[in-house]
């Protein structure tokens, strides 16, 4: 038997803010709020498919290159229309090194943490 992510932890200096950031991007809902952190999901709740995201208080800022970070496709639009809509919900491009020929769009949530937009629309 093998292991599955159930659950991806996120310290976050204002998780609400984060939660309610990627709950656009994602399309999930808080399902949880407990002791300052949120935990957010798909609507079908912890357990399924999709990890949930979960937000934990912390006071300690982002420091350097994050070591793991998100990829997402858009899945109702193409790569363009997808990044427009990010940068109106609050991403900001990142600049990590990339060379500008790249199929994805590096960006930073409101609290700089990195994650890419890839270019294939998933249904």
């Amino acid at each position: 038997m093998a292991c599955r992510l159930s659950e991806l932890i996120v310290p976050a200096q204002d998780p609400q803010r984060l939660a309610e950031f990627w709950c656009e991007v994602l399309g999930f809902t808080v399902l949880d709020l407990d002791d300052g952190a949120v935990e957010i999901g798909p609507e079908s709740g912890f357990g399924g498919l999709q990890p949930t995201l979960v937000f934990v208080p912390t006071t300690e800022p982002k420091t350097g290159k994050l070591r793991m970070h998100f990829d997402v496709n858009a899945t109702d639009r193409d790569q363009d229309a997808e990044l427009e809509r990010l940068l109106k919900l609050g991403a900001r491009r990142a600049d990590i090194g990339q060379t500008g020929d790249e199929p994805w769009h590096c960006l930073m949530d409101p609290e700089g943490n990195e994650f890419c937009l890839l270019r294939a629309r998933l249904n």
